[in-house]
């Protein structure tokens, strides 16, 4: 069944909020196209679980710090059809408990490539394809951000956090310059969602160690954050830009 949506890129999207919003993009009528970072088989089975509700997929191993692999990773979305949107997804974060006075040059130097640089250079081919000014016919554009961005993250990751709140600075400040050329930005910001990611930063048990202080009492599931992602790429969410979503438990 072809798409009638269009396309949407997911970047990290063979994990975690990434393959739940891919999963529920191709259910709810996109084509998808996949970068990830490492995990190949992973993110081929999402394709594979896209494809069974529908859609074309692409699968593109794609470091989003690194241009050539964003160029990549697009123009593998051309050859899918039109690009209508864009989850800004990829990210990274290291292990807890580390103060900014012994974080190391090449770990800042990392984040702010992965979490800033390459959320920057996503949008801006994003903003390429489906922008009035280039004669596309407009689309949305979701950047995965966080509650650390205005919580700060202290004694844990200041950078992480920081990294996140220029990504919601970019997602005002781009939703207002391209608003009349068609293209909707806005932002989610997760809370503590029970995902791989805090394993790989090194500390697997951060959700439950921290549920206590979620008003809800519970960590979120990935398939929570992706429901607000597919929202703010659709239709209903038309008149709605330069938002930033927390979906967070009330914390």
């Amino acid at each position: 069944m072809s798409s009638h949506r269009g396309v949407a890129v997911v970047t990290g999207g063979s994990r975690g909020i990434g393959a739940a919003t891919a999963l529920l993009l191709a259910q709810r009528g996109w084509d998808v196209c996949i970068g990830y970072h490492s995990a190949q088989d992973a993110a081929e089975a999402v394709a594979r679980a896209c494809e069974e509700r529908g859609a074309k997929t692409a699968v593109v191993r794609c470091d989003v710090a690194v241009p050539d692999d964003i160029a990549a990773l697009f123009a593998a979305a051309d050859a899918l059809g039109t690009v209508t949107a864009l989850v800004n997804n990829a990210g990274i974060v290291y292990k807890s408990g580390t103060r900014l006075d012994e974080i190391t040059p090449e770990r800042l130097e990392r984040m702010l490539a992965v979490n800033v640089v390459g959320a920057f250079l996503c949008a801006r081919e994003a903003v390429r394809r489906m922008s009035s000014r280039y004669g596309g016919s407009g689309g949305a554009i979701v950047n995965v951000s966080s509650t650390a961005a205005r919580l700060g993250g202290p004694g844990e990751y200041v950078d992480y956090a920081a990294s996140k709140g220029a990504v919601d600075s970019m997602t005002v400040g781009l939703a207002r310059e391209v608003a009349e050329e068609g293209i909707r930005v806005n932002a989610v910001r997760p809370g503590l969602i029970e995902t791989e990611i805090h394993a790989s930063g090194g500390d697997p048990d951060r959700v439950r160690r921290n549920a206590g202080r979620v008003p809800m009492k519970r960590g979120g599931r990935p398939e929570e954050v992706a429901n607000a992602i597919v929202w703010l790429c659709s239709p209903e969410a038309s008149y709605v830009t330069g938002a930033l979503l927390d979906v967070s438990g009330g914390r």
